[in-house]
């Protein structure tokens, strides 16, 4: 029999029920990967994150499990599991937690009130859908890229990102992963976004991190700018602050703990 400690984290908020939730365990030994994705199945939040120590201190492992599959990046997972870390006296205040993943190295640092990641910058590429050249769900599409295995659709404003209606099955038949949609922000933000992922079992995330890295570059290309507020319009909402450093990001949020207790299998 074992037991496991498992914690759920709201991530890009301060505001319990609100931002995006994800699982998080902190390993002692490791797991074979049909456990860790039985458990992410059973949680059956957008990500479950695992955290192992290394040898070195300050350095862990770091993989997350959608409920359908393992996935290269995730950033509100990555925030929820170093605010867990925190908590549990796994990292201290500070002080610097380097993460080894699909994607590389990640690095995470509390400071000031809020948990400051350090993500690679996700390339975008001018294109247009072929399913998709002019509009999507009835919205007008200003602008479209391509990202790795997902879509960007730049639509005419912040409300048209709000009322968009997703069909899901439309978007599972025509990406890998997903799509992103995004506008200039309004309400004191510099852009909002929506991310659906059908594909990876997470028809709407309410806060995504790695699109984040995707939405960096892309509006930077549009604007210049090398800093942004950015809000994602989910029905739980969350808050991110992005600062484009050469071929990097670094994604600023808060977390909040609201569940933890065990798991025996």
């Amino acid at each position: 029999m074992t037991t496991l400690k498992i914690a759920v984290i709201d991530a890009f908020t301060d505001t319990p029920f609100s931002g995006n939730p994800a699982a998080v365990c902190l390993l002692e030994e490791s797991l074979p990967k049909e456990t860790m994705q039985a458990i992410a199945m059973e949680m059956n939040l957008s990500e479950t994150a695992f955290v192992e120590k290394t040898t070195e201190p300050g350095y862990f492992s770091l993989r997350w499990f959608t409920p359908t599959l393992e996935i290269d990046l995730c950033g509100h997972a990555t925030l929820a599991s170093s605010h867990w870390m925190l908590l549990s006296g796994w990292a201290k205040e500070g002080e610097q937690m380097h993460f080894a993943t699909k994607s590389g190295e990640l690095r995470v640092k509390s400071e000031a009130g809020f948990l400051q990641m350090d993500f690679p910058l996700i390339p975008t590429f001018t294109d247009s859908h072929p399913s998709f050249p002019d509009e999507i769900f009835g919205k007008k599409i200003l602008h479209a890229a391509q990202l790795r295995k997902n879509w960007i659709f730049e639509l005419e404003d912040a409300k048209a990102v709000r009322d968009l209606e997703p069909d899901f099955g439309k978007i599972a038949a025509n990406s890998e992963e997903g799509f992103i949609i995004t506008a200039e922000g309004d309400q004191g933000y510099d852009i909002v976004s929506r991310f659906f992922g059908p594909n990876v079992g997470v028809p709407e995330d309410p806060v995504t991190g790695f699109a984040h890295c995707a939405l960096m570059d892309y509006w930077n290309q549009k604007t210049g700018k090398t800093q942004l507020k950015a809000f994602q319009a989910s029905k739980r909402g969350g808050e991110l602050y992005l600062e484009k450093h050469d071929d990097r990001v670094l994604i600023r949020g808060k977390a909040v703990k609201v569940w933890e207790g065990d798991l025996t299998f």
